[in-house]
């Protein structure tokens, strides 16, 4: 019931007070994002963990100047590889025969599973791997109202704009989402003490 409690509590606030996140809070949410599920586990992205003022201020604009992004603790972007590679699969084989003290022959069958990926195009490869950011991403907003810390995921930004802030294209990386993290500003926000509003279970489970 806890969880389902602070599930409740949360929403995409949209007025933040500036405090800082602590720390350790921020580190127990990257840490769920690590541990977050992932196709084949191979998590296909990099998450950018932004604190910065400056960086933050240059972002905004490229946000259509949602006032979260300066008024944060923290903001993530979520970037998906824009392609998978050969040498990326081969990476996280050695990766993880390296943790589970195995031969990386030993993965031959599952390095196979690989082939379907690979042989796919790069916009068909990005497609996928933009998606297996959502993932992450809803693993990071259930940590964050775990952790009784505010966040608000957002698609509305110009990712052609974020990628060149951050020199994405460099790094293979394309920007698919940010997660503001911070407190709510329960005298500015409209919506802090709003009822939160979701489908009936009927409407939304169909039990078969």
């Amino acid at each position: 019931m806890e969880l389902l409690e602070k599930l409740n509590w949360r929403y995409a606030t949209k007025r933040m007070t500036g405090a800082t996140v602590p720390e350790e809070k921020i580190d127990h949410i990257l840490e769920a994002i690590r541990l977050s599920a992932s196709s084949m586990g191979l998590q296909p992205y990099t998450v950018f963990v932004i604190e910065n003022p400056e960086l933050r201020k240059q972002i905004q604009p490229a946000a259509y100047n949602q006032p979260q992004i300066v008024e944060s603790s923290h903001i993530l972007v979520f970037a998906a590889w824009d392609n998978v590679s050969e040498a990326q699969v081969d990476a996280y084989m050695a990766h993880i025969a390296e943790e589970r003290g195995i031969p990386v022959e030993s993965l031959a069958g599952f390095r196979a599973n690989f082939g379907g990926i690979l042989s796919r195009s790069a916009e068909e490869n990005f497609n996928w791997t933009a998606r297996q950011t959502y993932i992450a991403l809803g693993t990071a907003l259930v940590a964050a109202a775990y952790e009784q810390v505010d966040a608000t995921p957002m698609e509305g930004f110009n990712p052609a704009a974020v990628d060149e802030i951050l020199g994405l294209k460099e790094k293979g990386l394309k920007s698919v989402s940010i997660l503001a993290l911070g407190y709510r500003d329960e005298a500015n926000d409209s919506l802090a003490k709003a009822k939160k509003v979701r489908r009936t279970t009927d409407k939304l489970f169909v039990k078969i």
